[in-house]
C-alpha cells in the first residue's frame, strides 16, 4: 500500500550547473531556498531589497538589480506568496514595503490573474535582458496567509497559479515551474511537517522539497561538487572538544586538503573565507 500521493515534476530542458549564478526572489520561501543555495556554493543574491511577496514588487527587485549592474544571473528562482498589494495613497503606486507607516496611508487591492502575469512578464523580459540565455523557475510558496482568512488565502494562491501557468505557457523555451506549493499541500499533507505555528513548514520540509528540486534541476556536475563539498562543510562545522590538540590539528590540515582540491577544480574565489578559516585555526 502506498499512505501517500507524489506530486510529479516535468523534467526541465536545462541542468543548474556548480557555482552558479542564481537570483531568488519572492517571498520568505525564497529565503529559505536561497540560504540552501548559498549553503551549497551557489553564487546567490536572495531578496537584495527584503522579502517581496506580490509579482509587482518582485518585479521591482529585478529591476533593482538590473540597473545595479553587479550581477548577472544565469537561474532566477520566483516564489510567490501573495496577489494583495498595497498602494500608497498619496502617489497611487504599489509600495514594496509599508516601512510601519500608519495603515490609513495605504489601500489593499489584490491582483487579477492578468495583472500578476504582465507583472511576472515584465520580470522575465527584464531578467533576459541582462542574461540572453536565462532561465526562471517559478513556484508559489505554500504558505498559507490566516490574516486574509483561508478562503481568501486559497483564491490569492488560485490566481497565482493560474498566472504561473499563464507565464510558463507564454515563455516554454525560459520559464519552468517547480510545484513546492503542491508537494507541500498534496504530497506531505500532514501537520507534522509544518512549524509550531501550524502556518510555516518546517526545517525538514524544506530540506525535503530542496531535495525534489535538486533531483530534476542539478546537473551530474552539481550533484558530484555537493558530495565533494559535503566532508569539507561538514568539517567546518565541527566544534571538537580540545581545539588544541594534535588531532585537531591534524584534522584541519586534512579538511584544507580536500578544500585545496576543489580549488584547484573549482577556482579559489569561491571558498576564499573557508581557506581563511582554516589558516586561522591552523596557525
Amino acid at each position: 500500500m502506498d499512505f501517500r500521493t507524489i506530486v510529479n515534476i516535468d523534467t526541465p530542458d536545462f541542468q543548474i550547473q556548480p557555482c552558479s549564478n542564481i537570483l531568488c526572489v519572492g517571498s520568505c520561501f525564497a529565503d529559505r531556498i536561497g540560504q540552501r543555495f548559498k549553503e551549497e556554493k551557489f553564487n546567490a543574491v536572495t531578496n537584495p531589497m527584503g522579502v517581496m511577496y506580490n509579482p509587482a514588487s518582485i518585479l521591482h527587485t529585478v529591476e533593482n538589480v538590473a540597473s545595479n549592474g553587479t550581477f548577472i544571473p544565469e537561474v532566477a528562482l520566483i516564489t510567490l506568496g501573495t496577489n494583495h498589494v498595497y498602494i500608497l495613497k498619496k502617489t497611487g503606486e504599489i509600495v514594496d514595503n509599508c516601512q510601519k507607516r500608519p495603515h490609513k496611508l495605504f489601500h489593499e487591492k489584490t491582483l487579477s490573474v492578468d495583472d500578476c502575469y504582465q507583472y511576472l512578464q515584465k520580470t522575465v523580459n527584464l531578467l533576459k535582458e541582462l542574461y540572453d540565455e536565462m532561465k526562471v523557475v517559478v513556484t508559489v510558496s505554500p504558505i498559507r496567509y490566516a490574516k486574509y482568512g483561508f478562503h481568501g488565502s486559497a483564491l490569492s494562491k488560485a490566481t497565482l497559479l493560474l498566472a504561473a501557468d499563464k507565464l510558463v505557457e507564454n515563455n516554454i523555451d525560459s520559464v519552468v515551474y517547480f510545484p513546492a506549493y503542491e508537494i507541500v499541500n498534496d504530497e506531505l499533507r500532514d501537520y507534522r511537517f509544518y512549524q509550531p505555528d501550524m502556518i510555516h513548514p518546517s526545517e525538514q520540509t524544506v530540506e525535503y522539497i530542496w531535495q525534489r528540486f535538486q533531483q530534476f534541476f542539478f546537473s551530474d556536475a552539481a550533484m558530484q561538487f555537493i558530495a565533494q563539498w559535503k566532508p569539507v562543510k561538514d568539517a567546518m562545522a565541527h566544534k571538537p572538544f580540545n581545539p588544541n590538540s594534535e588531532e585537531y590539528i591534524a584534522f584541519l590540515k586534512a579538511t584544507r586538503e580536500k578544500l585545496e582540491k576543489l580549488e584547484n577544480k573549482y577556482g579559489k574565489s569561491i571558498f576564499i573565507h573557508e581557506h581563511k578559516a582554516l589558516d586561522e585555526l591552523i596557525g
